[in-house]
């Protein structure tokens, strides 16, 4: 196992790491027993945004004894209400929840505090001098926790964040095909008969690619989360490539983006921990992602969203670049997971607001059926 120093924590951490969310579709044995597979693997970090009791119990019994050899990223305004979760800034809920994380985890301490989910600038301006932000911060002076990290999918967010200086890392979300989006820029080119992905991926998002460049630069490290895409980019019919990548490939992408210090990977068996793990010994062609992005077919845009935003404006006020993510991220696994369902709720407007006119789509670069998926969103979300 390859370790990487993450930013200005200075913690040594495995470049493949262990995403927690997945634990409690499995009885408490096996996912006990899992975790404490990965850790005999070489995995030291883990991450834990999940705010129900059933899988914080299961970190801290699967660490009890070695939790010296883990490094938790703990987030902070994760919070369980009337049995589901609630994304919350209000001190009522999050000191219970973060005091809840550290009584189940076992531990009088947590190595990465995180802010939770900030996805908008007006968002983290809203948390400066805020109870919120004061008692993270006097939790990092009183040592219960050592460093002060973000979550976040929003690069223009995570950029002011990294300069604030207030945080040493962060967890964002890094894959091909959020990371490949066409910029508006270059959408002339894109469309234009005959284009190809070069090999040098010039077709990178530049606010993503600068962002990451930033952290390198204020050395703030990167854990990476939805590193698969949730298994879609596995599949040439579900990539936005038409193509199909392997894990060891999509592990290859995130960890040689600038910053990152360790992608953290969810897992349901020992043969998908197995299965990451061989990126350790695999070969250079194995780990080549570039061939097969660089051969991705034209069409394969055609239909898809990029969450481009070239739909906008749209008449109902509708973000439906967000929704259209929030959707994709829904419809990527088995189960709609609790959180991408809460962060659609807190959108001010929702896709049944949807009037059917059409607008958008004239606008869309690459033939998205909008008002159809707005109608499959709502059902998704709002049912």
């Amino acid at each position: 196992m390859k370790y990487n120093i993450l930013g200005k924590t200075g913690l040594k951490v495995s470049e493949i790491g262990f995403g927690g969310e997945w634990l409690e579709r499995h009885s408490e044995e096996e996912s006990i027993e899992l975790m404490r597979y990965a850790g005999t693997m070489g995995i030291n970090i883990v991450d834990c945004w999940m705010p129900d009791p059933k899988s914080r119990d299961i970190l801290g019994k699967a660490m009890k004894g070695n939790r010296e050899k883990w490094y938790v990223q703990g987030h902070l305004g994760s919070t369980w209400q009337n049995n589901q979760y609630v994304r919350s800034r209000d001190m009522k809920f999050v000191k219970p929840a973060f005091e809840d994380l550290l009584t189940r985890l076992q531990t009088d301490y947590i190595d990465i505090g995180m802010i939770h989910y900030v996805d908008t600038v007006e968002d983290w301006n809203a948390l400066q001098d805020s109870d919120y932000l004061k008692y993270i911060l006097e939790l990092k002076a009183d040592g219960v926790i050592r460093h002060i990290g973000l979550s976040s999918h929003d690069p223009e967010t995570a950029k002011v964040a990294v300069k604030s200086g207030i945080i040493e890392m962060i967890l964002f979300s890094i894959n091909p095909a959020f990371d490949m989006l066409p910029s508006g820029q270059d959408l002339d080119k894109l469309l234009g008969d005959g284009y190809v992905y070069d090999s040098g991926l010039a077709g990178i998002n530049t606010e993503r690619a600068e962002l990451y460049k930033l952290c390198e630069e204020y050395n703030v490290g990167i854990t990476v989360m939805k590193g698969f895409a949730g298994g879609r980019l596995f599949d040439a019919k579900r990539s936005p490539f038409g193509v199909a990548l392997t894990p060891v490939q999509c592990i290859h992408y995130s960890l040689t983006r600038p910053g990152v210090g360790s992608i953290l990977i969810g897992y349901d068996t020992k043969e998908q921990v197995d299965e990451a793990l061989h990126y350790e010994d695999a070969t250079s062609e194995e780990k080549d992602y570039a061939s097969v992005l660089s051969n991705a077919p034209l069409h394969s845009y055609k239909g898809e969203c990029t969450y481009c935003g070239h739909c906008k404006p749209c008449v109902a006020e509708l973000d439906i670049a967000m929704i259209n993510k929030y959707y994709d991220l829904a419809t990527m696994q088995p189960e709609v997971p609790e959180s991408v369902k809460s962060h659609y709720m807190l959108l001010d407007h929702k896709a049944s607001e949807c009037l059917g006119c059409g607008e958008c789509e004239t606008r869309c670069p690459f033939g998205v059926a909008i008002a159809d998926r707005m109608v499959k969103a709502a059902e998704v979300f709002e049912q």
